[in-house]
């Protein structure tokens, strides 16, 4: 997509550099020089040429043969963001609309992480640079499995521009750079300095938040300092602060039983189509537990299979719990200090000597919810929801479920899980030319990051002993006599404490990096000079995940919860070079190649990529370009190095249900005897190959007037032998297949159980006899990552930008963004076939559509900004059609009070919309997951500026 436009007709460097600077997150071409609005001064070695993102060579023209998004510091102020990462958000590229956060997360792997997912084809295929050098890795693993980078932890202080180029660029960076790359650039030269104090709420409850910003900077003739603080803290929001998502009653579509709470202090006998299967508790047993609880009779419906089918029947009495849900932070809290140092020293007329220091410490809490007992634990396996009940009138297998309230664990702080981040990035360099022609910049840098995690958990052994006791048998389905006193009695918060623990997660990563380029122009064509830049690269790369002994899928004594561990390192040498060729006056040529050379445990062993593109400009306010580039991405370092991690899921044995006789996914399928709770283990595959790719885009560049300009672009994105994870689902639909040689729809099984396929499959399912069941019962699935997966994505991006001035009304722009995916393929596994109409399919929640816009005004010491979001239509849940689109508009408006203070009032989301109507979302918190609960917000700053 374009996101600049250069003024051909005009002085190369005020029409380039101008838009670089000032451009928005759409892109659109500004004519502005940021520097004088800044307060920054260009150095001068930038002064007849600049380097942008994608490209290692200095030129004249910003725009290249890939369009590059910019965004800019002032205009992350006027659109109303206080981070980087809500920015980043809203870019039209940005159309995952998947990805994890806190609303979804909070028991999760990564809950505190801030990924940006450009053309939906994962977090970690983003590459974020930080002043053109790589950033070291979110230490948590993304979901548990692969890596990703936090681009929550940029203090926008010490931001000058965010560029960003959405589509593959290996050639020039390496791996990782297959959907794109977001490089953060800096201030630099400030000088002077500036204060801004910013407050303010949301008007739906909760969500106060401050933050505090100093920006300064000094300079001499032979050096300069530039420095930057920030302070930025909010409080959690709950859910139960939203009376949309407070209770399970704020369900769109209970079904034809009605509303019906979820049932806890629940023992119920294991039956299904059987009427009366609950044991009710003593009478008065829910009026213990604080108002939380409610007296409940729950129903249910005979199956398809039964002769009463569809009609309800009555399980029994237990007590209902309308409120659980509402007790999950939907937003952090967080307390987040940064701090920026950039100098310069002019050691002589042509050598400069550099050092840049940032540092981040963040502590942020949420809260997952609340815990549940649902039956009893056996250190090394785990929780079994499925035990026989030795209690006098039960004597049979039962499942049960007590979930705890707020006032057991000792109020909802006590299950707060609390974060304490700190990452550091520091670099120091030379660079200076020579021979008047050749400027060569070495770096030697280093990020670290360090992150730790602490949570409340139940021990296993220390739940079974109050609740259930020793076990009464050793071999067969579990025996337990049930505490019956104490299940139906409160716990007391010294009780909770007694048998819990504060669980304590480490996490570090941290890349080493040094590079030398050399560039310049090698000798002068008809047309111009021929240009290069050559890079060497070296880079040390690392992790070291420590997680609490208890959760690890070898021991698991904490009570339902696991986790992963894992660490390693690798070494990349890589060299590069790259060419501009001026072969008319009017067109330009770019190649560019790569070689990458890995020294670590995979078999990726070496990456070669390149890259060409054209810019051709018949008319001096005209460019047409195109450019093809190919990509690579190395294995994620936890997909390699993953120790062991483990998860409980829900899954369906196929293979129990064809042997049945039954068809998977019918409601004869659909009950606890078939599909039943299952734990699925995941190790490092030191096999993994690199995934490969190719981008190609193509587009034009037209200034129409001074005033007006228009970008659009195609592009097109392909990803090969892409990383996935065998889920529990596949392996368990392909051992059913390989058993019983039929699909789930009944039909002949593709490959024969004495394949390989069938025997690599058959032995990542582990059964074990279980009496009075159908078959045996699967109590392990080894899963674990494969490169087998492929994604293809094309679409438009495009952009108007339109300013008019008038001498009575004020000066007025208008900036409108727009991309729309075209075409999405994908295949998960080898075995599947290409799913051509995955951008319609209903499964498929990546927006196909975004559009971002801006109206902006300003008139002597008065300024306003309106902008707007627009998300497209997503399927709705029960895959009968498509929610409607999602539009959020925010407005600030700003006065400078004097020639040093400004005031500015802001309003994000000012009609409070919170999610697109969708009747069918059955499932909490009853609308998708990519949009915010969060609501209008109101806000006010102070900025003073001095001398």
């Amino acid at each position: 997509m374009v996101e600049s436009s250069t003024r051909f007709k005009r002085n190369p460097l005020t029409a380039a550099l101008g838009s670089a600077l000032l451009l928005s997150v759409a892109g659109m071409a500004v004519a502005q020089e940021q520097g004088n609005q800044s307060g920054q001064t260009p150095s001068a070695t930038d002064v007849d040429r600049v380097v942008v993102t994608g490209s290692r060579i200095k030129k004249v023209d910003v725009e290249g043969p890939a369009p590059v998004t910019v965004i800019t510091a002032e205009q992350i102020q006027k659109e109303g963001f206080v981070t980087v990462f809500d920015a980043l958000e809203t870019m039209t590229q940005n159309n995952a609309g998947t990805n994890q956060n806190e609303l979804n997360s909070a028991g999760g792997f990564t809950p505190n992480g801030s990924p940006v997912n450009l053309r939906g084809l994962g977090p970690g295929r983003t590459l974020l640079l930080i002043n053109g050098r790589r950033a070291a890795d979110y230490p948590f693993p993304y979901n548990g499995q692969s890596n990703f980078q936090n681009f929550g932890n940029i203090p926008s202080s010490a931001v000058d521009r965010i560029e960003i180029l959405a589509g593959g660029a290996s050639a020039i960076y390496g791996s990782d750079a297959v959907a794109g790359v977001v490089n953060v650039v800096l201030k630099t030269n400030f000088e002077g300095d500036v204060v801004k104090l910013r407050g303010g709420t949301t008007t739906t409850g909760g969500g106060d938040f401050g933050n505090i910003q100093w920006v300064g900077g000094r300079a001499a003739d032979n050096w300069s300092l530039t420095y930057a603080l920030e302070y930025f803290a909010d409080e959690p929001v709950y859910a139960y602060q939203r009376d949309f998502m407070d209770s399970r009653q704020d369900n769109p579509m209970p079904g034809a039983l009605g509303y019906q709470p979820v049932s806890t202090v629940r023992i119920n006998r294991v039956a299904s189509n059987t009427p009366g299967t609950y044991f009710a508790p003593p009478a008065g047993t829910c009026e213990k537990f604080g108002g939380e609880y409610v007296n409940f009779t729950f129903r249910s419906t005979y199956s398809a299979t039964h002769p009463q089918a569809g009609q309800p029947y009555t399980l029994g009495n237990a007590c209902g719990y309308w409120n659980d849900v509402g007790y999950q932070t939907i937003s952090n809290g967080n307390k987040d200090l940064s701090g920026y140092l950039y100098g310069t020293w002019q050691i002589t007329d042509g050598l400069e000597g550099w050092a840049s220091l940032q540092g981040y410490h963040s502590k942020s809490e949420l809260s997952g919810g609340l815990e549940a007992i649902l039956g009893p634990h056996i250190d090394g396996t785990g929780v079994f929801t499925t035990f026989n009940a030795a209690n006098p009138g039960m004597n049979t297998n039962v499942n049960i479920q007590r979930i705890l309230t707020p006032q057991e664990v000792g109020g909802i702080e006590a299950t707060h899980q609390k974060f304490n981040e700190k990452s550091l990035d520091v670099a120091v360099g030379l660079r200076g030319t020579f021979a008047d022609r050749f400027d060569w910049d070495f770096t030697l840098g280093r990020a670290d990051y360090k992150a730790t995690r602490t949570r409340p958990r139940l021990d296993g052994s220390a739940v079974t002993d109050w609740f259930f006791g020793p076990r009464l048998n050793t071999s067969g389905t579990p025996r337990y006599m049930i505490n019956l006193d104490r299940f139906y009695t409160p716990l007391t918060p010294e009780q909770y404490r007694s048998m819990s623990s504060i669980l304590k997660y480490d996490s570090h990563s941290w890349v080493n990096q040094g590079n030398f380029v050399l560039s310049g122009d090698l000798f002068e064509m008809p047309a111009g000079p021929f240009a290069f830049a050559a890079v060497l690269e070296a880079t040390s790369q690392g992790y070291d995940l420590n997680s609490p002994d208890g959760i690890l899928p070898t021991n698991r004594t904490v009570y339902n919860l696991t986790g992963t561990n894992g660490g390693g390192e690798r070494d990349r040498y890589a060299a590069g070079i790259e060419f501009s060729i001026p072969l008319l006056s009017s067109l330009k040529a770019s190649v560019a190649g790569r070689f990458d050379k890995y020294d670590d445990i995979t078999a990726v062993d070496d990456a070669r990529t390149w890259g060409a593109g054209l810019e051709w400009r018949p008319f001096s306010n005209l460019l047409v370009r195109g450019n093809y580039s190919t990509s690579f991405k190395a294995p994620d370092m936890h997909f390699v190095f993953n120790e062991g991690s483990g998860s409980f899921s829900t899954v369906l044995d196929t293979y129990r249900c064809l042997s049945a006789g039954l068809r998977p996914g019918t409601s004869a399928c659909n009950t606890s005897t078939y599909a039943y709770s299952m734990f699925a283990t995941s190790k490092g595959e030191p096999t993994l190959e690199e995934e490969t790719g190719k981008s190609w885009s193509a587009g034009l560049v037209w200034d129409i007037t001074d005033s007006l300009s228009i970008t659009a672009d195609y592009y097109d994105i392909e990803l090969e032998g892409a990383v996935t994870t065998l889920s529990s689902t596949f392996i368990m639909d392909a051992e059913g297949g390989c058993r019983t040689g039929l699909t789930r729809n009944r039909e002949p099984y593709q490959f024969a159980q004495d394949s390989a396929f069938c025997q690599e499959i058959i032995s990542r399912v582990t059964r074990v006899p279980a009496a009075g069941e159908p078959t045996d019962r699967v109590i392990n699935i080894r899963s674990g990552p494969v490169n087998q997966a492929f994604r293809h994505v094309s679409g438009i991006d495009a952009a108007v930008d339109w300013k008019m001035d008038t001498d009575r009304m004020g000066d007025f722009r208008w900036q409108l963004a727009w991309s729309h995916t075209l075409e999405s393929e994908i295949q998960s596994f080898a075995t599947d076939p290409v799913q051509t109409d995955w951008r319609d399919d209903p499964n498929n929640f990546d927006f196909r559509s975004r559009i971002r816009g801006s109206v902006g005004w300003s008139r002597n010491n008065w300024n306003a900004t309106l902008f707007g979001t627009r998300y497209g239509s997503l399927p709705n849940w029960q895959e009968t059609g498509r929610v409607s689109p999602y539009i959020l508009w925010n407005a600030n408006v700003g006065k400078q009070i004097t020639d040093r203070m400004k005031l500015t009032f802001y309003v994000n989301n000012i009609f409070n919309n919170f999610h697109p109507q969708d009747d069918g979302f059955n499932s909490y918190p009853y609308f998708w997951r990519a949009y915010s609960p969060m609501g209008r917000e109101v806000s006010a700053q102070v900025e003073y500026r001095f001398d």
